[in-house]
C-alpha cells in the first residue's frame, strides 16, 4: 500500500480563466465582486477584487470557496441541509470555522475529482451564485 496519494489541482492558468469569466459576468450585471479560487486544500490559488467591490467581500469570497472545497458541495445547499436539523442548524454556522451557508461558492470538479473551488461575494447571494456559475463555465 502506498504512503502517498496524487491530488489533482486546478492550474493557475485555469484559475485565472475562471476569475476572468466571473468578472465579465459581474461587469455585465453591474455589480463589482470579489472572486476567489482555491486549490483542493482550500488555499487561495487566485483572487481578484474588482474596483468598487465591498472590502468585507474579500474574506467572504475566500470563505465561500473554502466551504465549497472543504465539503465538496455548493454553499447554497447548506441552508437546506441544516434547516430541518436543529442541532446542526445551531452548531454548524457558529461551530465550523469559515462556514458560509448562502450562495456563491462551488466546488470545481474535473473528471469527477474536486480540484478546487470558486467563491464570489459582493452582491446579493443570488447574484454571487450567477457570477460563480459564469466562472465555472470557463472550464466547461
Amino acid at each position: 500500500m502506498a504512503d502517498t496519494v496524487d491530488v489533482a489541482t486546478i492550474t493557475t492558468d485555469a484559475a485565472h480563466r475562471v476569475i476572468a469569466a466571473a468578472e465579465a459576468k459581474a461587469a455585465e450585471i453591474g455589480v463589482p465582486m470579489c472572486v476567489a479560487v482555491t486549490d483542493p486544500g482550500g488555499n487561495v490559488k487566485a483572487f481578484s477584487r474588482m474596483d468598487g467591490a465591498p472590502l468585507p467581500s474579500s474574506q467572504v469570497a475566500q470563505d465561500k470557496a473554502y466551504t465549497a472545497v472543504g465539503f465538496g458541495m455548493p454553499t447554497h445547499e447548506w441552508h437546506g441541509f441544516i434547516s430541518d436539523d436543529a442541532p446542526l442548524a445551531a452548531g454548524a454556522p457558529t461551530g465550523i470555522d469559515r462556514l458560509v451557508i448562502f450562495g456563491g461558492g462551488y466546488p470545481i470538479r474535473v473528471d469527477g475529482a474536486v480540484v478546487g473551488a470558486i467563491g464570489v461575494s459582493g452582491g446579493h447571494w443570488s447574484q454571487d451564485q450567477q457570477v460563480a456559475e459564469a466562472g465555472l463555465a470557463a472550464l466547461a
